[in-house]
C-alpha cells in the first residue's frame, strides 16, 4: 500500500488515470490492517482453503475493509475533487485501533456467501463513525448515499453458486471465535479497481494519514 506524507495527496489523479479511461474508474474508499493482523488472516484463509471449496478466498494483498464504494464508472475528474474532502476528513481523524475477531459469513455460516473476519472498535464505534463521516463528505461531492446501514467487517472470501461443502463448514466453524490481533488504524486510502479474468488487483491512487490530537 503506498503512503505519503502527512495530509498528502496526489495532485496527478487525472494523469494516472489517462484519457482512455473513457467509461470512467471503478474506485472506493478503504483502509487496511497492520501486517500483523493481515499475516494472521492469511493464515486463516490457508488453513480454511482446500480443492473444490466453491469459495473464492481474498488474496492477501486484497485484503482491505470498505468504507465506501464510490462507483463502477467515476470520472476522474471527480476524484481529483474528492481528494480535497478526504484530506480535510484525514486531518479531523486521529488514529484509532481495531480488533479483528471471529469468522463469519452473510446471511449466515450454514449458507454462506461472503465470508468475513469481524471487526470490533477499540473506542467504540470509532470505524462506524469514519464511515459515516466518509459518507457525508462523499455525498458533498456528489456521490449518492449508500442506502444500506454501513456494516464493518474484513472479507475474506465469496462462494460462487455452488453450495459449500461439510468440509468448509466444519472449518469455519472451527474458527468462529478466532483473534487475529489489534490493528492501528492511521489512514484511509483512495483505489481504483481493475477486474480481470484472474479477479480483482486494487491500486492505491492517494493516502491521506489521520492526524493526532
Amino acid at each position: 500500500m503506498t503512503h505519503w506524507a502527512e495530509g498528502q495527496t496526489r495532485t496527478d489523479l487525472r494523469d494516472d488515470l489517462g484519457n482512455r479511461e473513457a467509461k470512467g474508474v471503478r474506485a472506493f474508499v478503504a483502509v487496511r490492517m497492520n501486517e500483523q493482523v493481515e499475516e494472521s488472516v492469511a493464515k486463516t484463509i490457508d488453513q480454511l482453503r482446500h480443492p473444490h471449496d466453491g469459495v473464492r478466498w481474498v488474496p492477501r494483498a486484497n485484503l482491505h475493509i470498505t468504507l465506501k464504494f464510490l462507483g463502477s464508472a467515476v470520472d476522474s475528474h471527480r476524484l481529483q475533487q474528492l481528494t480535497g474532502g478526504l484530506r480535510q476528513l484525514a486531518t479531523r481523524t486521529p488514529p484509532f485501533e481495531v480488533a479483528a475477531i471471529g469468522v463469519g459469513a452473510f446471511p449466515d455460516l450454514e449458507h454462506p456467501r461472503a465470508i468475513w473476519v469481524g471487526l470490533h472498535s477499540i473506542e467504540s464505534g470509532a470505524l462506524a463513525a469514519l464511515a459515516a463521516r466518509l459518507e457525508t463528505v462523499a455525498a458533498e461531492y456528489g456521490f449518492e448515499r449508500e442506502k444500506r446501514r454501513w456494516s464493518g467487517h474484513l472479507t475474506i472470501g465469496r462462494v460462487g453458486d455452488r453450495a459449500t461443502t461439510d468440509k468448509t463448514r466444519e472449518a469455519l466453524d472451527a474458527v468462529r471465535d478466532r483473534e487475529f490481533g489489534v490493528s492501528k488504524i492511521e489512514s484511509l486510502t483512495l483505489y481504483r479497481s481493475h477486474l480481470g479474468p484472474d479477479g480483482a488487483s486494487y491500486e492505491a491512487l492517494a493516502t491521506f494519514l489521520f492526524q493526532s490530537r
